[in-house]
């Protein structure tokens, strides 16, 4: 373990952190790189003791043309999350400092919280039906070209 480390290990076992909120992608100037916010405390909670709360709020942003954008509700959620500081799927995980100890101290949010997917598999008869559905959709919007084109020349 280098420095880093040794610097993350003390401050969980001086058991001061509190949260660990990773932010979306570009929302700083000068940098496309995701950020994350560490919340302190000199003294937690009796029932936040010896745990933190890993949130993942990547996903909580509005892009931006140059600049990526968090919004007030995109605040609002993010806080609502906080101050809940209670598990909730692909967004927050509440984790013992056991189990984050035994993970070399390693404060990386993926290995806590599963990111939530939104797709959605489509079986081969699903698939093979939404193919056969496009193709008629493109030969027809060929034969709408041809039926303007011919009457556009003649």
């Amino acid at each position: 373990m280098g420095k880093e480390g040794e610097i993350r290990q003390k401050i969980l076992q001086m058991d001061i952190l509190d949260a660990v909120i990773g932010l979306g992608p570009n929302l700083f100037y000068g940098t496309g790189l995701a950020a994350c916010i560490l919340l302190f405390r000199q003294r937690k909670k009796k029932e936040r003791q010896q745990q933190v709360l890993i949130l993942d709020a990547s996903c909580e942003y509005k892009i931006g043309r140059a600049q990526n954008e968090l919004l007030s509700e995109h605040v609002d959620r993010i806080l609502g999350w906080y101050r809940d500081y209670k598990d909730l799927e692909g967004i927050a995980r509440v984790v013992s400092l056991d189990e984050i100890a035994k993970n070399d101290f390693n404060l990386n949010i993926p290995r806590y919280v599963k990111p939530q997917t939104y797709e959605k598999v489509l079986t081969v008869h699903e698939a093979a039906r939404q193919l056969e559905v496009s193709a008629k959709a493109v030969s027809a919007a060929e034969q709408n070209l041809v039926k303007i084109f011919l009457k556009e020349a003649f």
